[in-house]
């Protein structure tokens, strides 16, 4: 998708030249209605003067988000969450029985405070998708993304530019300060190479225009647990993810300023997804990690300890089922609070 240097998509500088005109009108007419305002910039006129109807207050208020967010210098923010949010067995049992499809992101979005988008591993979403899930979550709420399996699901790693450049192109920016951690998830059988996994790093962008962005991988073969994997991760100060999983490796080393980890052992026989003492355990955890620690009851490749530092901590409750995972994140987001 073109950018020009305003910062603004090509498609919106029209209408930013017709926002800019309603401003002016604005000083004649205080008035101006609200239908005359260009669709789809609501953002941008908030930043202004111009006045808004107010929005109709639902029966059920369930728009307050229960925020895992810490004020504190000594931690970091925890966000809690569950991947994808359109699961119709959630229906009746996570989502209100009348609430319609189109009301169910903005819903999970406040019980909890991160959700995983995998809808972009398996292909490109549309620029405007991104600006409308944005503007569906509360302020403080983050998304994580799934980068393409056309980058990481190939022989050669070095040769996955042209999908990595396609995929910041697809217009994953648009969620602006809503974006989180992308995950590049690797294939099971996808085996350690330093020299080739290397140059995979080294395609990842940093930063781009004005924003510096997060990458974490995802690794599903034994051969990764090496003192070798950590050091290169520390090199490029990327994450890896923490896998609670019956066959994938655990890598509970802390290689980069924020942990990134999939509980996938839950239990949808069980109302709160695991049992009170195991989210216990997993809240303390937490914890430790945001406060710059780790936990002294996870499997590490490497005995060396990272640096003291807070982190934010992004944990996501996805296990096969999946029908009490929201329950889950939710009881994992009382405990950190």
């Amino acid at each position: 998708m073109e950018r020009r240097g305003s910062g603004f998509p090509g498609p919106f500088l029209r209408q930013r030249e017709r926002l800019e005109s309603i401003r002016n009108r604005k000083h004649q007419d205080p008035n101006l209605p609200f239908a005359h305002y260009p669709p789809g910039l609501r953002e941008l006129a908030g930043s202004s003067n111009l006045r808004y109807p107010q929005p109709t207050k639902c029966k059920k208020d369930w728009r307050v988000t229960k925020s895992s967010h810490r004020g504190s210098k000594s931690a970091g923010n925890i966000y809690v969450g569950v991947g994808g949010w359109t699961f119709a067995p959630w229906r009746g049992v996570f989502y209100p029985d009348k609430l319609t499809q189109a009301k169910e992101l903005e819903y999970a979005a406040s019980k909890l405070t991160s959700i995983e988008i995998n809808g972009t591993y398996y292909g490109s979403q549309k620029p405007e998708s991104f600006r409308k899930w944005a503007r569906e979550v509360p302020d403080g709420f983050v998304f994580s993304v799934k980068g393409p399996r056309f980058a990481t699901n190939r022989r050669v790693l070095a040769e996955a530019g042209d999908s990595v450049k396609r995929f910041y192109d697809s217009g994953v920016l648009e969620l602006g300060d809503r974006l989180g951690p992308v995950l590049w998830q690797f294939a099971p059988t996808k085996k350690f190479d330093e020299a080739d996994f290397r140059k995979f790093l080294e395609l990842l962008p940093r930063k781009l225009e004005g924003r510096g962005l997060r990458h974490v991988v995802e690794v599903r073969h034994a051969s990764f647990c090496v003192p070798d994997f950590i050091a290169l991760l520390r090199k490029f100060e990327t994450p890896v993810v923490f896998a609670e999983h019956g066959s994938y490796p655990a890598i509970a080393d802390v290689t980069g300023d924020f942990v990134y980890a999939r509980l996938q052992k839950g239990n949808d026989d069980i109302k709160t997804c695991y049992p009170p003492k195991q989210l216990d355990a997993w809240a303390k955890r937490l914890e430790a990690w945001a406060g710059g620690g780790e936990p002294d009851d996870l499997p590490r490749v490497d005995p060396t300890a990272a640096k003291k530092a807070p982190r934010d901590v992004f944990a996501y409750v996805i296990h096969e089922g999946k029908v009490r995972a929201p329950s889950g994140a939710m009881e994992l987001i009382e405990r950190v609070k």
